[in-house]
């Protein structure tokens, strides 16, 4: 591969689902892995299988796959977690292990309590191991941008020569800036033997709002590997968004000399998966995928789009797969059309999906009369993601009064095709709503928060409702959509009734994972 080669290392389902509010269910990982996939980026890290045995089974499913990239795990350097992630990745034709120990003064002392001789034999015994199981091996020093620069040459050295093929320095809680940063990694290229023969990887946290610029920085300075995620997410202020750096290697190839592999027309309909199944979204002024980022409404920036468009714009829409037309169907338009535009949108559905949101779209077309491509993604994050029975909306009535609480009816189908209907109260249509499905269903849930976001624009457009509850001491997240908000409340808070039960009828409710073996580097 070629020296200006940059390897995009998406840790979107390790860093980026350990934000909170953003776990991810098998199923959603699996939809986000192909993404990633059809994205083209080199490496995905799948997670830390030490974490839960949840994590370790979404990893290994995930490593089954063989959707092409290289899939790599999280280990703590022991001989516990180096042996899980073997034993998740070993089934992917391209596997990676990833070991990480802290480096820095402040962790020595205060978390790990040793001293610099034993963390330096303690990485060296891990990669050793690993090269036992693998031959792609990846190493990090945690906090490395904290960590004294000759001792961090040391440490470099040291896992060099253990093997490690990979070694990726973090800005682990994004303190340092980007002079800063090329230095530290000028610093190793000048005093860390052999470090040509290695891939030198950088992974940065948001925490000051420069880890996209401390990354392209690293690159600069001889970094052939970008550690981030897509939109962003991450612990804390997130990590190096995805899009952000690709984009910046791309616009501004003049400047870097490097070149990316990946798909940039798949990066706004991968930004919207990720955000529709996180309920994480993107803010409007966000970069690249935000809904401002191509918009104009200056008078003199309109007059020069009008005149040329790269007076106002360095990019074009186009260039990372947003269309320059969002209206496109109607309740008149066929299958044909309604399957073109969804692969003209990045979505390749199997037959019986788009049968199953051919019908969904069907009659959204009756309730409102132009369906935009805002509305098409909605329907298909809706059918790809609803989690099936065993309850079904059949109907919602709603009563609401200035002077009193609001009233709620639903009535619900089982899977044995039993009906039930129930009644409830509540502050506002939400609250009865949410109470007549606890009636019916028999599951209770702690509402903790409540996002609604527009899927298009117009009076009649598409509420997304994301919702995030509690049930048992456990955290669960539902997503539904309807042209009624209340409705796409109902079916986001019936997603996650359905899973609970579902979870309940496995007798496997499952457990959630130990925080204390969740790692950040």
């Amino acid at each position: 591969m070629s020296d200006t080669h940059i390897k995009i290392f998406d840790t979107t389902l390790r860093d980026g689902e350990q934000a909170p509010g953003c776990s991810m269910t098998l199923r959603e990982k699996l939809r986000v892995a192909k993404a990633l996939s059809e994205l083209n980026v080199d490496i995905i890290e799948a997670g830390f299988p030490a974490a839960s045995p949840g994590d370790f089974e979404s990893v290994k499913t995930i490593a089954e796959q063989n959707f092409g990239p290289v899939i790599c795990g999280l280990a703590r350097c022991n001989t516990a977690d180096i042996q899980k992630v073997y034993d998740a990745v070993r089934h992917a034709e391209k596997h990676r292990i990833h070991v990480f120990v802290a480096t820095s003064a402040i962790h020595r002392e205060h978390k790990l309590k040793m001293a610099k001789e034993e963390i330096i034999k303690s990485a060296v015994g891990a990669i050793k191991l690993a090269r036992e199981l693998v031959d792609d091996v990846e190493f990090s020093p945690e906090d490395a941008s904290r960590t004294e620069l000759s001792y961090l040459a040391e440490v470099v050295s040291a896992a060099i020569e253990a093997g490690a093929t990979t070694v990726n320095i973090p800005d682990t809680v994004g303190y340092t800036v980007p002079a800063e940063f090329d230095r530290l990694f000028r610093y190793l290229n000048d005093h860390v033997a052999r470090i040509e023969e290695i891939t030198l990887s950088v992974h940065c946290h948001d925490d000051l709002g420069m880890a996209v610029a401390n990354s392209l920085a690293a690159v600069s300075a001889g970094a052939r590997q970008i550690e981030c995620t897509i939109n962003g997410i991450g612990e804390r202020a997130g990590n190096c968004s995805l899009e952000e750096a690709v984009m910046a290697i791309k616009t501004r190839a003049e400047f870097f000399n490097v070149e990316t592999g990946i798909d940039t027309t798949r990066l706004y309909p991968t930004s919207r998966l990720v955000s529709n199944i996180t309920g994480m979204h993107p803010p409007r002024n966000k970069a690249i995928v935000g809904e401002n980022a191509f918009a104009h409404e200056a008078g003199i920036h309109q007059h020069g789009m009008l005149q040329h468009a790269s007076t106002y714009e360095i990019m074009r829409p186009e260039d990372i797969g947003l269309a320059k037309s969002s209206l496109v169907l109607g309740k008149h338009s066929g299958r044909h059309a309604f399957r073109d535009r969804l692969i003209e949108l990045g979505f390749e559905l199997d037959e019986f999906e788009t049968n199953r949101t051919f019908q969904e779209f069907k009659k959204l077309a009756d309730k409102k009369k132009d369906v935009y491509d805002g509305d098409l993604e909605s329907l298909v994050m809706s059918a790809g993601g609803t989690s099936s029975g065993p309850w079904t909306l059949q109907s919602l009535e709603i009563q609401t009064h200035t002077d009193r609480p609001a009233t709620a009816a639903v009535n619900l189908i089982f899977e044995d095709g039993s009906e039930v209907s129930e009644s409830a109260h509540g502050d506002g249509p939400i609250a009865a709503a949410f109470q007549a499905l606890e009636h019916a269903t028999g599951v209770e849930l702690v509402l903790k928060n409540f996002e609604l976001h527009s899927a298009s624009i117009g009076e009649d457009a598409q509420g997304e409702v994301t919702v995030s509850v509690e049930h048992d001491g456990q955290s669960f997240r539902g997503r539904g959509a309807s042209v009624d908000i209340v409705e796409a409340g109902c079916r986001a808070c019936l997603e996650v009734m359905n899973r609970i039960l579902r979870r309940k009828d496995r007798g496997a409710a499952g457990t959630p994972a130990d925080d204390s073996t969740r790692a950040t580097i």
